[in-house]
């Protein structure tokens, strides 16, 4: 732990973060230590005990009070006091996870969906689930027993003192090798071991989970041996890298009980030496001896840590990574409500981190009440343009305006009321095809769900179901073709019904029919909404009041 806790770089701070956590639930974790410090004490005065036993019936030591009930109230005590400490370290640890947990998602929201896109969301689940419960070595296996660590050992080098300050400063210095040396000198490298394999396993996750979603393509085109070979590959790296670290980690504990067996005898010696020269007698080395050696158990435990701590700091670091990110736009709750109004776009200049513009000096002007089409080839901007009316990048430069209000000056959720927003992915939960639908609008009447699946040309697929709008879907809607997902995330945007309607390839899976009752639907809104229909497909675009190819209208 201590060795953890004073290295350089980032990893001074990480402890300290971690044990702010800890304040609102400082009582409880007092109350641990105290059951803890009593529980390891009595664990020491048990064979002490038994010394003076065997001191007192040899004649070295004269007892006035009986062993054998003392011994039993120890016993009992220790498992009370055991219990207790266990009790209260994990109440802490797991109100604490659920925090932590409960913090990560908020900053997952305020990451979405710009900062999420294109991240390995098998990474993602790692962290959410196994590297948050890696936590939990901290909050009850660790906070804990450095307090503990700290007290029994100390009240035991009182008592060693008592006898001589030799056998005393001894013990300190076996002490301080075992907390403090050792886990210095292999605590670097095991750190990077640790981080390394904790996101190793993030990686792996990705691949499995892509592997699990990709299946029907990987047996379509015949590549189950190239992924299998991948996974394998990448689970040999992982599985060698966790091999040396649990042999560094061997490596430590037996650097440990060499400390400890190397302690006992200098401590053995220099008693004797002192008996020599008449400054300890035989019972005083005796209990030294016993003492030093039933003490070194919270010492240890706490050395160790230091191995088991790798993993858990390194997973520490990826849940802070994901608390610290800054997002990509700043939502603002405080701004001027985003009124139903014209959009404007005026030299508009946009690029994705890392690469190259996509939106290039954009000027245009959307009145109310319109439909507007836009086409171009790929990568020119189409897609960009809606995300950047949705708010979910801002622009380099320029201004993009709804009702003459700039957007960064919105009120976000206002904005987002003001908004539909429709592509050719639409991701599904795993409950009821109404609830699915549901999603855009919590309150919505059933009457109201099925209108909206009406317009989006799903009801009667629906009622062909034997639980009818109330059948479950699958994880991840995998129980649906390609267009009956489509035309959920259309339902979900007529059910919200907000005034301005964005569109991006809405029909690009569906057939002509089904597309044609659609593209009636989103006409007959026409007067009431400013709608941006986004397709290749001219066809698409022949019920807009105005088309316009989006390379014409920027510098490409």
């Amino acid at each position: 732990m201590s060795g953890c806790m004073h290295n350089s770089g980032n990893w001074n701070p990480l402890p300290r973060r971690m044990l702010a956590f800890v304040r609102p639930l400082a009582h409880i974790m007092i109350l641990s230590i105290l059951a803890g410090t009593l529980s390891a004490l009595t664990v020491i005065a048990i064979p002490i005990l038994g010394a003076y036993a065997l001191l007192d019936a040899v004649g070295l030591e004269k007892l006035s009070f009986g062993i054998i009930p003392l011994l039993a109230v120890l016993v009992l005590a220790r498992g009370l006091l055991r219990y207790g400490e266990q009790v209260s370290g994990h109440y802490i640890a797991f109100r604490l996870l659920a925090l932590i947990r409960d913090k990560v998602f908020g900053a997952l929201r305020r990451l979405a969906p710009a900062k999420l896109e294109g991240r390995g969301k098998g990474n993602l689940i790692s962290i959410i689930s196994s590297d948050i419960e890696l936590l939990e070595v901290f909050y009850a296996h660790t906070i804990a027993p450095v307090a503990i660590a700290a007290l029994a050992g100390t009240v035991v080098f009182l008592y060693c003192s008592s006898f001589h300050i030799i056998p005393g400063l001894i013990l300190l210095a076996g002490y301080m090798l075992v907390i403090f040396i050792i886990p210095r000198l292999t605590g670097p490298e095991n750190r990077r071991l640790g981080q390394f394999c904790r996101n190793e396993a993030g990686a792996l996750n990705t691949l499995m989970l892509d592997n699990l979603r990709g299946l029907g393509e990987i047996i379509r085109y015949g590549r189950e041996e190239d992924r299998m070979a991948l996974y394998r590959e990448k689970s040999a790296a992982l599985a060698a890298s966790m091999r040396k670290l649990r042999h560094r980690e061997g490596l430590s504990r037996a650097l440990t009980d060499a400390v400890i067996l190397l302690t006992a005898l200098v401590s053995l010696c220099a008693g004797l030496r002192l008996w020599q020269k008449g400054l300890m007698d035989p019972g005083g080395i005796v209990l030294t001896l016993i003492a030093t050696l039933s003490s070194f158990g919270p010492a240890a435990a706490l050395g160790a840590l230091s191995g088991t701590l790798v993993h858990t700091f390194a997973a520490a670091e990826r849940v802070f990574s994901i608390l610290d990110e800054a997002p990509a736009v700043e939502e603002a709750a405080s701004g001027s409500s985003a009124l139903y109004g014209e959009i404007r776009a005026e030299n508009l200049w946009f690029a994705y981190p890392g690469g190259e513009e996509i939106i290039r000096d954009l000027s245009l002007q959307i009145p109310p009440n319109r439909i507007l089409g836009i086409h171009g080839k790929s990568g020119c901007g189409k897609s960009t343009f809606l995300k950047l009316v949705m708010r979910f990048w801002d622009p380099q430069r320029g201004i993009l305006s709804i009702n003459g209000k700039d957007l960064r000056g919105l009120d976000t959720p206002s904005l987002r009321k003001l908004q539909g927003y429709v592509t050719q992915d639409t991701d599904l939960f795993q409950t009821s095809i109404a609830e699915n639908i549901r999603i855009s609008r919590q309150d919505a009447s059933s009457e109201e769900v099925i209108a909206a699946a009406a317009k989006a040309s799903l009801h009667d697929f629906v009622m062909t179901l034997p639980g009818g709008y109330d059948t479950e879907l699958g994880e991840l809607g995998d129980t649906l073709s390609s267009g009956e997902r489509q035309r959920i995330g259309l339902a979900r945007a007529f059910l919200h019904n907000g005034d301005i309607l964005l569109l991006d390839e809405p029909t690009s899976n569906l057939d002509s029919l089904n597309e044609g009752i659609i593209l009636k639907s989103v006409k007959e809104q026409a007067g009431q909404k400013i709608i941006i229909l986004v397709s290749h497909r001219l066809s698409t675009l022949g019920i807009a009041d105005k088309r316009l190819s989006m390379e014409a209208v920027q510098k490409l």
